[in-house]
């Protein structure tokens, strides 16, 4: 599962993160990202509600979303991440670089993304074994840092997250400095459009495009 993880993580572009307390908007959110044309997803740790809902979207993933994972993001410590990972998380996020997470999805065998803000943590991470590489807060760090990182320490597989755009000028700027993919959240999900998921719909699959223009 882990390798399927990888590649289906590698060739997404876009990693779409968003939370919601309301376990049937949730599953909206993941109906439209699956019409969209994504078949990653990741949801937040960021209410009391996350480890209700998650086993939830799980089962509905599996059930309606063939292809699809889904991950959980804002894990801050190896509990949540043994805890997220016994209740079906494919992957997991965090926004901070902890040895104890990066080993408890070792010993699972789970994807991990840790998040970085100094090269000196990004270099940390890849000794520990990350993959990709999450770059936060990206609003805070830019595509000139993505750009300063890759000079001396090629090859890395970098993903801004925080303050990402649905834009051409926003993602041409992050993916023309080298980043892989992208995760983005209120900026492509806000609360118009969980009300209104063919407006996400359509907005998941315009970003996609932009995103294959830009990369192909």
């Amino acid at each position: 599962m882990k390798t399927t993880t990888t590649q289906a993580i590698n060739n997404s572009g876009l990693i779409p993160v968003f939370y919601h307390q309301d376990a049937d908007s949730s599953k909206t959110v993941i109906n439209a990202c699956y019409k969209g044309g994504l078949k990653v997803v990741e949801y937040v740790n960021r209410g009391d509600a996350a480890m209700i809902n998650f086993p939830v979207l799980k089962d509905h993933v599996q059930k309606y979303c063939p292809g699809m994972i889904i991950g959980v993001g804002s894990v801050l410590n190896r509990q949540q991440a043994e805890k997220f990972i016994q209740l079906g998380a494919d992957f997991i996020v965090s926004p901070i670089l902890s040895k104890e997470i990066a080993l408890a999805c070792i010993d699972l065998d789970k994807y991990w993304i840790p998040g970085c803000a100094t090269p000196t943590e990004i270099a940390k991470a890849k000794a520990l074994g990350a993959d990709i590489i999450k770059v936060f807060p990206g609003n805070v760090l830019g595509p000139a840092f993505i750009r300063s990182v890759l000079g001396p320490m090629p090859g890395l597989k970098l993903m801004p997250s925080g303050g990402v755009e649905p834009t051409k000028e926003n993602l041409k700027a992050w993916f023309d400095a080298g980043v892989v993919c992208v995760g983005m959240g209120s900026k492509l999900i806000d609360k118009e459009m969980i009300a209104r998921p063919e407006l996400l719909v359509k907005k998941i699959k315009e970003t996609i495009e932009i995103i294959r223009s830009i990369t192909n």
